[in-house]
């Protein structure tokens, strides 16, 4: 039977919709016959992102519970209610044959439904430390995929498998693509390339060290690829008249600025690191104090304990940037010491692994 039905849930961040994308993209190559709905949070980017990938998606009143006390935190009960009636609802009329979760809040109702009415259902974790939504689901989901060891810790030991994070197919040809990265980018091939990464919005602290920092990186004949995120994008525009300097609000051909890059700075959400294993170039990871769990860091550290990556703290910024940056970019024993551990590291089919416990899920139903 090719013509199965599933449902795919996650979003709020790209880092829960791109491994969605991928999943499907691969099951839809498995069976082109299939069809596919994905359901998320009714106001988040999502909405956008699927229709472009080409699916159909749903939305549900779903956001997060505040850390604060908000008014928000008030209409958490009614958003809850509401979107498991409605994921029922949806559940009962597309009727799917499997449920894949990514992570993020509307992956919450609709798995818990779907769970429970012995639909069989994976969810995907991407980070080294889970968040609530895919803790809370745990116990009812079939299988959990996994990106790092140790996830015993929060999760049934026996529904746990090792895959990795699903990533872009074009970035495992990097390494053959840096002239044509630095062609690009119209770089000049003598010079050693930094890029500086922040997520699709920007990282206001990275965007305000590149800023202090464009002097430095002068003194040390490096150009710069600098993606500052489109709402930081007015503020720094004005440096893409210096002579070594690039401003973009968003990178659309990634696989190219990785490919001209000979080292990288960047925070460490679970994808950006995924992708950064494949990569195989040097990193320095500056990861977002402000998020949920601190997780950024605990991915970060995943990858420097074992000597793969450079991780400074946002703290200690100003006391140590330059001289780790330095000490770097004029060792290259180091340069290539990390991009062999990082690349070591890299789970290059977590995609089809991830498919293959989907179809072993069909396979029991």
């Amino acid at each position: 039977m090719s013509n199965y039905k599933f449902i795919l849930s996650g979003g709020g961040t790209g880092g829960h919709i791109y491994p969605a994308v991928a999943i499907a993209d691969e099951l839809k190559s498995r069976y082109p016959d299939a069809e596919f709905l994905f359901v998320g949070a009714s106001d988040r980017m999502e909405m956008d992102k699927v229709p472009q990938a080409g699916y159909k998606i749903e939305g549900l009143w779903i956001s997060g519970i505040q850390r604060k006390l908000t008014l928000k935190n008030l209409a958490f009960p009614f958003k809850l209610i509401s979107s498991l009636l409605r994921s029922r609802k949806i559940v009962n009329t597309f009727k799917p044959d499997a449920v894949i979760g990514t992570g993020g809040f509307a992956s919450g109702p609709l798995l818990h439904v779907a769970s429970s009415k012995g639909i069989p259902s994976l969810i995907q974790e991407q980070n080294s430390f889970p968040g609530i939504t895919n803790k809370l689901l745990a116990k009812k989901v079939n299988t959990i995929c996994v990106a790092y060891d140790g996830l015993e810790k929060f999760f049934p030991k026996d529904k746990i498998k090792l895959t990795g994070n699903p990533i872009r197919k074009d970035l495992l040809e990097v390494r053959n693509k840096h002239i044509e990265g630095k062609d690009a980018f119209a770089l000049k091939h003598n010079k050693r390339t930094l890029l500086v990464l922040g997520g699709s919005l920007g990282a206001r602290r990275i965007n305000q060290l590149i800023e202090a920092n464009l002097e430095f990186f002068e003194t040390q004949d490096i150009q710069v690829i600098w993606q500052c995120g489109k709402l930081y994008y007015e503020q720094y525009k004005q440096y893409n008249d210096l002579d070594r300097v690039q401003v973009h609000a968003f990178l659309n051909e990634m696989d190219l600025a990785y490919a001209a890059a000979d080292v990288i700075i960047s925070r460490a959400g679970a994808i950006s690191v995924s992708e950064l294993c494949i990569v195989g170039k040097p990193v320095i990871f500056i990861p977002s104090p402000n998020v949920a769990e601190d997780h950024q860091t605990k991915n970060a550290k995943s990858v420097a304990d074992k000597n793969s990556a450079i991780l400074i703290r946002e703290k200690d910024l100003d006391s140590n940037f330059q001289n780790e940056f330095s000490e770097l970019i004029s060792n290259e024993e180091k340069q290539k010491e990390l991009s062999k551990n990082i690349e070591a590291l890299a789970l290059v089919n977590a995609t089809n692994d991830i498919v293959d416990e989907v179809e072993k899920l069909l396979r029991v139903k």
